[in-house]
């Protein structure tokens, strides 16, 4: 997934469109976007989309296990229809481990044939701190979101538009889900709707560093944050070279050679074919 698009629970009209637009993934939000005098009743509002035709996945952000919601939106949205369960600021392993429990248990009682993802978002410094024991907590999650939003408020940090304060955070995500054998991460949103080059560099620069997709909060963000995550012609053109020129070697005995002036060898190959299976 390179692009998952947020949009309010409640607000049945924008939970339509979402479905129709290009994102990877659409998030019908029942946390930060919903009032807390709306919270119960926009779970039906959430559930009646499950329905509905999609272009991507459908996940929905529960609130929080530490709220008086959560276990509650769980058991009115685990059912059919549903592709993944979004957990915001997951602090400790054994939260995750809860939530994991209460989805097994909910989908063999209602008889689901497909097991539901459960994608944490990572915000706050205890998270950070505790990254790598919620990586390996041994459950279903594949990979985790970063939220700088209220990372920053919980850290004290003012979050600028280069987030350079984002860095040493962002890398952790990356390197603890490598080293848990996950998949990379999704990263964080951005926030300023008017500055589309600072959206196209922050996405760029998540990429660069090892996320594979970003989360979305408006439908002009998707196609931008689809490109940034996908190899470009040029990028794929020039793989395809690097491979056919090193398999040329190597059937004659070489393991590193020179084109246009630059080194090659195994790891740079194994790039180059990583560009290429992510192209196909």
């Amino acid at each position: 997934m390179r692009s998952l698009l947020f949009a309010p629970g409640n607000h049945a009209r924008r939970v339509e469109k979402a479905l129709t637009l290009a994102a990877d993934g659409v998030i019908l939000d029942l946390e930060d976007a919903v009032a807390v005098s709306e919270k119960v009743s926009t779970r039906p509002i959430v559930t009646e989309a499950f329905g509905k035709p999609r272009s991507g996945k459908l996940y929905v952000r529960v609130n929080a296990m530490t709220t008086e919601w959560c276990y509650a939106d769980m058991v009115a949205v685990v059912q059919t229809g549903l592709d993944g369960i979004i957990l915001p600021k997951v602090e400790h392993a054994h939260e995750l481990q809860a939530a994991d429990w209460l989805l097994t248990n909910l989908e063999r009682e209602r008889g689901l044939s497909h097991r539901i993802d459960l994608i944490p978002i990572i915000e706050t410094a205890l998270g950070i701190s505790n990254l790598s024991k919620i990586c390996q907590s041994g459950t279903r999650t594949r990979r985790l979101a970063f939220g700088a939003g209220d990372f920053t408020l919980d850290m004290g940090m003012v979050w600028s538009r280069s987030e350079a304060e984002l860095l040493p955070h962002r890398a952790a995500c990356v390197m603890e889900s490598r080293a848990a054998g996950m998949d990379p991460p999704m990263d964080t949103v951005w926030a300023d709707l008017r500055d589309t080059e600072g959206f196209i560099a922050s996405a760029r620069h998540a990429a660069a560093l090892g996320f594979h997709g970003k989360m979305c909060i408006h439908p002009d963000q998707i196609a931008l944050t689809n490109a940034a995550f996908s190899p470009d012609d040029a990028t794929i053109a020039r793989a395809k070279r690097v491979v056919a020129a090193f398999e040329k070697a190597e059937a004659e005995g070489l393991a590193s050679i020179q084109l246009d002036g630059q080194f090659i060898d195994y790891p740079i190959v194994q790039r180059a074919r990583r560009v290429l299976d992510s192209a196909r």
